[in-house]
């Protein structure tokens, strides 16, 4: 039920002003330990840089561990057509940290292009079906960072 309700244009709108938000507060409120949309898919908060402002940007997303210590992030911004700014963030400033499970872990990301980001989009849809209906919605195709360690 829950990814059929994920999948609707009215999450779409709605989730982007709340999940986030709830899950800074919670992320914070538990020093780290505890972020409320891991329930459903693994999540960790990403601190990158600005591409505009320079400044640090930290961002709850899911994100799906790979079997190399690594993650794999979707840019799917819930459906919604525009890239989410994190995306813009990490083309333009690809060092970046990762909170997983409490810890700051320092990583690099690589936009994924080509065979390589067709296997890891199935794998992402296999995890997650929902992703395959936010692609349907939009015209842009959805972003996919593997993120490593440094």
């Amino acid at each position: 039920m829950v990814q059929r309700v994920s999948s609707t244009r009215a999450f779409a709108r709605l989730a982007p002003h709340v999940v986030p938000a709830l899950d800074r507060t919670v992320h914070r409120l538990t020093r780290g330990r505890v972020l409320l949309s891991a329930r459903l898919l693994p999540g960790a908060i990403l601190t990158a840089t600005g591409a505009r402002s320079g400044l640090p940007r930290r961002t709850p997303l899911a994100c799906l561990p790979d079997g190399d210590g690594g993650w794999l992030l979707i840019g799917s911004n819930f459906g919604r057509p525009g890239h989410p700014a994190w995306t813009g963030n990490l083309l333009k400033h690809p060092e970046a940290e990762m909170n997983w499970r409490g810890r700051d872990i320092p990583v690099r990301a690589r936009l994924l292009t080509g065979a390589e980001r067709a296997r890891a989009w199935r794998a992402a849809v296999a995890r997650w079906p929902p992703y395959a209906a936010y692609q349907a919605r939009v015209a842009r195709e959805i972003r996919l960072f593997r993120l490593e360690r440094r």
